[in-house]
């Protein structure tokens, strides 16, 4: 087995593992960034990047130009209870005023090529498997293997020597389970399923939300990823309402990028044929984007969302999880890019400050990370929670939808809490709809004693 000497090694190239050695490597740091594949790759996801997942982009000093393949939107077109509301992203403080789509293929991939151009090195085709403990029981390295063009092990083994491990290695969470840090049943998951469709609407400037979902009726039950059929529901017939939403993002490139996400607090999480419902949804309202399921130019495929911090402690034994491995999607959005690579430059920030430190006292001092993020995103993800739970009745989600969706000023406030844009601190340019967001999270907590 060979063995190479980095400063940090980072599991994982996605949006928080190309931040985080972006962020490493320009602070002088040398960085192994670990990809258990090879770029180009896909991932199942919306595409879409708030403003704050833009804010991001632009402290790695990116560009995002509409010839790179970046489109932008000036914001939300939400339809829901037989309501449509448009709405641009609320003006905040240090935020750009419009957000960004860029399929996976191309949004990892130049994320992956920012950090190697910061100085990083990216090892493609290295499967990550475990952390190397040391006596002392802190990380020493990453124990990884080599992986041919279908991912299969080819058997030659690489030691990544390094004081220091960031996780960012997904879903799967690898290198947590490794340290026996387990997923959080008190947490809520989600599931999205997502296509490509072309549409002469594939320019549209707003991102489009349906907030009105449901069981196809009578669906018959099935895995997660809803591998049965449900039946069609007779004239006048309606499924019940689950908690979630569909989505038609515009890509800028001739495509719209269709999907759905619900969440595990429906009475049908499990059950229900999530394709079907993509299904019917389609069939419903397919002609306003010139959309249908002869035109798919994509397989539908679905993917698991680990949301609201579930999987805690953040830091292990000189290990340091950020975005979805930590369990970092949004729960009243299902956003996930934004959180992974804010987590990883907050990540980077805090090893480059101790990275002259020995080993152990390396280790001691990287708590400033999960403090970090707890103060960031702790108790908007308690919000998050308690949302979560309340629309997964479905007699609340309806009121909701009935109710809320027929009043823009209400709207306006909750486009503002479930895009986590919104001033905070003591800024003198808050609103009233700042104002109660700001107190509602004073009086939630943003940690257990679970997170330590």
């Amino acid at each position: 087995m060979r063995a190479l000497d980095f400063d940090a090694v980072v599991v994982g190239a996605g949006p928080a593992g190309s931040t985080a050695a972006a962020h490493l490597a320009a602070a002088g740091l040398s960085v192994a960034l670990l990809e258990k594949s090879a770029f180009p790759r896909d991932k199942v996801c919306g595409d879409a990047l708030t403003p704050r997942a833009v804010r991001e982009l632009q402290l790695l000093g990116i560009d995002p130009r509409e010839e790179d393949g970046w489109h932008r939107n000036r914001g939300l077109r939400l339809i829901g209870a037989g309501h449509r509301l448009e709405m641009d992203w609320p003006a905040v403080d240090g935020m750009p005023d419009f957000g960004l789509t860029r399929a996976r293929t191309g949004l990892d991939a130049a994320l992956a090529d920012h950090a190697r151009a910061s100085g990083a090195e990216l090892f493609e085709h290295t499967f990550a498997q475990e952390p190397v403990l040391g006596a002392d029981g802190g990380v020493t390295g990453v124990r990884a293997v080599a992986t041919d063009s279908r991912g299969r092990k080819t058997g030659d083994e690489t030691l990544f020597r390094a004081p220091v491990v960031i996780a960012s290695d997904g879903v799967s969470a690898r290198m947590a389970v490794g340290l026996g840090i387990e997923k959080r049943a008190d947490r809520p998951m989600g599931v999205a399923v997502r296509t490509y469709y072309p549409s002469p609407r594939a320019s549209d400037d707003r991102l489009e939300s349906w907030l009105e979902l449901r069981a196809p009726a009578q669906a018959p039950a099935g895995d997660a990823a809803g591998a049965g059929r449900a039946r069609r529901p007779r004239e006048g017939e309606r499924g019940e309402a689950m908690p979630g939403y569909g989505w038609l993002f515009p890509m800028g490139d001739g495509t719209v990028n269709v999907g759905l996400g619900i969440l595990d607090s429906s009475p049908q999480f499990g059950t229900v044929d999530y394709r079907g419902v993509l299904r019917e949804w389609i069939a419903a309202m397919g002609h306003e984007w010139s959309i249908g399921e002869d035109t798919m130019v994509a397989k539908v495929r679905s993917a698991a969302l680990p949301m609201a911090f579930n999987r805690t402690p953040h830091l292990r034994a000189g290990v340091l999880l950020v975005g979805d491995s930590a369990g970092m999607v949004n729960p009243f959005n299902g956003e996930g890019i934004d959180y992974a690579m804010e987590s990883a430059r907050l990540a980077a920030e805090a090893v480059s400050t101790v990275r002259r430190y020995p080993r152990a006292a390396m280790h001691a001092a990287l708590r400033e990370y999960p403090d970090r993020v707890r103060g960031a995103f702790g108790s908007y993800f308690t919000l998050g929670r308690i949302f979560a739970s309340l629309i997964g009745r479905p007699a609340l989600m309806s009121a909701g939808l009935k109710y809320g969706m027929g009043s823009e000023t209400l709207m306006r406030f909750v486009v503002k809490l479930l895009a986590n844009l919104y001033r905070g601190g003591e800024s003198d340019e808050r609103d009233l709809y700042d104002r109660i967001i700001v107190a509602l999270e004073t009086l939630v907590p943003a940690t257990d004693n679970r997170d330590r």
